[in-house]
C-alpha cells in the first residue's frame, strides 16, 4: 500500500498517547487537590469540544498558549454554571499541565506497534502540544525511545498544517516528502497538512466516527502492522 516509505511520521495526543483518558483521570485528581465540587462526566462532557475549539483557534494564531489554557477553562465553568476565582482557575490550568503526564495510557497496540514499526522504518513524531509537556509525556510513557526526531510547534513557531512545521520536521529527519507518510488524527491539522506538502497520509480515526473515503483511515493501531 505504502510504496517507498522510509520514514514514518507520528502525531502523539489522540494517537499515540490517549490524551481524552489521561486528560480526564489529571481532571479527577486536580478538582480533588482543590477541593472543587463538580461532576467529572458533566466537565468532560463540555469540556472537551470547548478545548477542540480552543486547540483549533491556536492553530490559526488566534489564541496564545496562555489564553488558550485559562479560555477553555473558564469558559467550560461558565457552561456549567460553577463561579471560580480567576486565580483558582490559574491554578488549576497550572496544576493540570504539572500532573498530565504522571498519566500513561497508550491506545492499544501503541508498544506492540512501535517495536514492529522500528524494526523497518525510521519513526518521528510532529506534535502541535507543548514542548515542555509533550517531552514528560513521551519519557514517562516510555514513549520517547522509538523516535529519531519529535518535532514540535514551539521549536518551529508555528502549527500543524502549516507546511513549514512538515519541512521542519522532514529535514530534521533527513527525509524526503515520497518517501514519507504522517500519521494523525486530525483531518484538518495532520492529513491535509502533510499532503500539501507532499507526504502520504494515513488518518486514525479512533473514535470511528468519519465516513469520508477521501483519505486512507484505520480505526486502530493494529492495522498499520498490514499496511507496512
Amino acid at each position: 500500500m505504502h510504496k517507498n516509505i522510509q520514514h514514518i511520521f507520528f502525531d502523539l495526543d489522540h494517537t499515540l498517547w490517549d490524551f481524552d483518558k489521561n486528560s480526564g483521570l489529571t481532571f479527577e485528581k486536580i478538582f480533588e487537590i482543590h477541593e472543587v465540587d463538580v461532576s467529572l462526566e458533566k466537565f468532560l462532557n463540555v469540556y472537551e469540544p470547548i478545548n477542540f475549539k480552543y486547540w483549533k483557534l491556536y492553530r490559526e494564531e488566534k489564541v496564545t498558549k496562555q489564553e488558550l489554557r485559562y479560555g477553555r477553562l473558564k469558559d467550560t465553568f461558565n457552561e456549567i454554571d460553577i463561579s471560580l476565582s480567576d486565580q483558582l482557575i490559574d491554578n488549576l490550568s497550572e496544576d493540570y499541565i504539572v500532573y498530565l503526564s504522571s498519566f500513561n495510557n497508550v491506545f492499544d497496540s501503541t508498544y506492540d506497534v512501535l517495536d514492529y514499526l522500528n524494526a523497518k522504518y525510521e519513526l518521528h513524531i510532529i506534535t502541535n502540544g507543548f514542548e515542555e509537556a509533550q517531552e514528560k509525556k513521551m519519557k514517562a510513557s516510555n514513549l520517547r525511545k522509538y523516535f529519531s526526531t519529535v518535532t514540535n510547534s514551539e521549536m518551529v513557531g508555528v502549527k500543524k498544517p502549516n507546511p513549514k512545521i512538515f519541512n521542519f520536521a522532514m529535514d530534521l529527519a533527513n527525509a524526503k516528502p515520497d518517501h514519507s507518510v504522517m500519521i494523525g488524527d486530525s483531518l484538518e491539522a495532520d492529513i491535509k497538512g502533510a499532503i500539501n506538502v507532499g507526504m502520504q497520509a494515513l488518518y486514525f480515526d479512533y473514535k470511528n466516527l468519519d465516513y469520508n473515503d477521501s483519505y486512507q483511515r484505520i480505526t486502530h493501531l493494529s492495522a498499520l502492522k498490514d499496511l507496512f
